[in-house]
């Protein structure tokens, strides 16, 4: 399971298993619009439930380790599941 070192504390807790769009745009340094299209487009992987998105922390850290394994760019487009509504 992941973990979050804290080094104020040096405790470690659970790392979150979904982000809101807002953390992930923010994580990626687009705007929220930019990100809530790309989810619209099914080119982002989110969760839908009821009226609210999530984005799954597993996504976002596959998304990473690919760029950084294949040193190169990723798709996000590549992450997201067909069929998701």
């Amino acid at each position: 399971m992941r973990q979050m070192f804290n080094s104020r504390s040096g405790a470690t807790a659970e790392a979150p298993r979904f982000y809101s769009v807002e953390q992930v745009a923010q994580l990626f340094g687009v705007s929220s619009m930019t990100l809530y299209r790309a989810i619209a487009g099914r080119e982002f992987p989110a969760i839908r439930i009821r009226g609210r998105l999530i984005v799954p922390a597993k996504a976002v850290d596959e998304m990473v380790d690919t760029a950084i394994e294949r040193n190169s760019t990723v798709d996000a487009a590549e992450f997201a599941v067909e069929g998701a509504a």
